[in-house]
């Protein structure tokens, strides 16, 4: 990979403003293909889930799967958009192995959902990003690329093609030009992923894992001189799958396209990919033009024209979407805003509402997602819900404790054990020897030991200072290595030095 130069990103935006345009590819959770009615299940032996239509034989004739029109109209509403009255497909022609019809069925001019907006917060700050379009489409095939050291087809030996994917239902949302956010561009853009995100899910149209690809983003960015109108010429960042990456990709381009831009260079109107590993991104293909794609209208399907009643009962039908529930959530779990934000920016507030409905008190599911589970995802670099451990599992732990089994000490241990692959919390109590002490002979002997080797701060007890008794709670503790009951090590020591409690 060739170096790159950058300029930083605050002298980058000391001289530009950042244009951005982002578009959500989202995998609909589909039983069959969009267009024929192969299994759209994940995992299959590559080429096992096809046919003649998904495979573009001659003759096969393709039809419209309803429940893939139903789920892009679910999403044209939650997204403020305008449904449209009548609307078809277009054939978008272009030849890569992984199109076997040499063109997708897509839609062009005439879209499902248009002119429509959502809302997403950055720190506090409310950012309106407004959609041009969402559009219905198909999938391509999957190509794998094998020998080389990039893993991309450049350099390898051969390349295979799995036309597993090729037909499965996609929505493709397109946002307006993003401007006017400026060093918060970055920002602005994952918080957008996010939101959709949260929003796709919501709806149960798709899990929207973007690991597994079910969603993946295009980063459209370009740079125009503060003070000027005309938009620069753009680069599209393709197939970002995370939230992390979303972020990186546009902070990235804005610095490399000011320095190309500093040194008096052009930029050039490309496709390019994002490289995980550093942040990077490089040249994939000169990006095509609209026209470039010859469509035309799809003559073997009928157009569709959704009834105003069936999209009234539709928008009627639409689950609690993502940002009430928050405000919702906030107000019941007496939250600040500030708390509330880090909730989200630790994308625990599914993990923490699973655990509650596992059993677990709202506070305890906060405190251990929050706390211990979102340290560790920390320290790894991971997500949170990444994680090898359940709601289920957190929620027995909090049980645990709350049984008076386990401390917090002791339930961080079995966390740990969880983490580590040793079983169900039990499993990992029994294995370890991590049950609280609580029984009052065990106890006895460590607490008349603490008291004999403490003499001076047994008389302050006795005296009436209370208080020090932590100071012999502690040293039990030490001695059963935090094994041990608290609140009945402190009775214990009390009884023995005749204070009343």
């Amino acid at each position: 990979m060739s170096v790159v130069n950058l300029v930083s990103f605050e002298d980058a935006l000391a001289s530009y403003d950042p244009v951005m345009g982002l578009e959500v590819h989202v995998e609909l959770g589909t039983a069959t293909k969009m267009f024929c009615g192969c299994s759209t299940a994940f995992g299959a032996e590559p080429n096992s889930q096809v046919c003649p239509t998904c495979l573009g034989m001659p003759g096969s004739l393709p039809v419209v799967n309803a429940v893939g029109v139903e789920s892009a109209i679910k999403i044209g509403l939650a997204l403020n958009c305008e449904i449209a009255e009548w609307c078809r497909f277009a054939r978008k022609n272009y030849f890569y192995p992984d199109m076997p019809k040499n063109f997708q069925t897509s839609q062009y001019d005439e879209p499902i959902a248009f002119n429509g907006y959502l809302d997403v917060e950055v720190d506090g700050d409310t950012f309106r990003v407004e959609i041009e379009r969402a559009h219905m489409e198909e999938d391509t095939g999957k190509s794998s690329h094998i020998g080389g050291a990039t893993g991309r087809i450049h350099g390898a030996e051969y390349s295979l093609v799995d036309y597993n994917r090729a037909g499965i239902p996609l929505i493709e949302i397109v946002t307006k030009p993003i401007t006017g956010v400026g060093a918060r561009a970055p920002e602005v853009a994952k918080a957008y992923v996010a939101e959709l995100r949260e929003l796709i899910k919501a709806l149960g149209v798709s899990e929207a894992r973007m690991e597994m690809g079910q969603m993946r983003c295009d980063v459209n960015l370009s740079l125009r001189p503060i003070g000027r109108e005309k938009f620069g010429t753009r680069s599209e960042t393709k197939n970002v799958n995370s939230l992390r990456s979303v972020e990186r990709a546009a902070r990235y381009e804005i610095q490399r396209h000011a320095a190309v831009l500093d040194e008096g260079g052009i930029i050039v109107q490309e496709t390019r990919h994002f490289h995980e590993e550093d942040g990077s991104t490089t040249s994939g293909r000169i990006k095509e033009e609209a026209e470039d794609y010859r469509y035309f209208p799809e003559p073997d399907l009928v157009p569709i024209a959704p009834s105003r009643e069936w999209v009234e009962e539709l928008r009627a039908g639409l689950p609690e979407l993502p940002r009430l529930r928050r405000l919702r959530l906030q107000q019941e779990w007496e939250l600040s805003d500030k708390d509330m934000q880090a909730v989200l920016n630790a994308g625990a507030i599914d993990p923490i509402l699973e655990t509650i409905a596992a059993g677990a008190p709202a506070d305890q599911a906060r405190k251990w997602w929050m706390g211990e589970l979102a340290r560790r995802a920390n320290e790894t670099g991971t997500d949170l819900t990444a994680q090898p451990i359940t709601p289920a599992q957190v929620a027995r732990v909090c049980a645990l404790v709350a049984a008076g089994s386990l401390n917090d000490k002791l339930a961080r241990q079995v966390i740990d054990g969880v983490l580590n692959g040793e079983g169900e919390p039990d499993e990992v109590v029994a294995a370890r020897g991590l049950a609280v002490v609580s029984d009052d002979s065990a106890l006895g002997t460590a607490v008349d030991e603490a008291i004999a080797a403490n003499p001076g701060v047994a008389d302050k007890i006795r005296d009436g200072k209370v208080a020090a008794a932590g100071a012999l709670v502690g040293a039990v503790m030490k001695a059963t290595r935090g094994q041990a009951d608290a609140a009945r090590v402190k009775e214990l020591i009390l009884e023995r030095l005749g204070v009343q409690g």
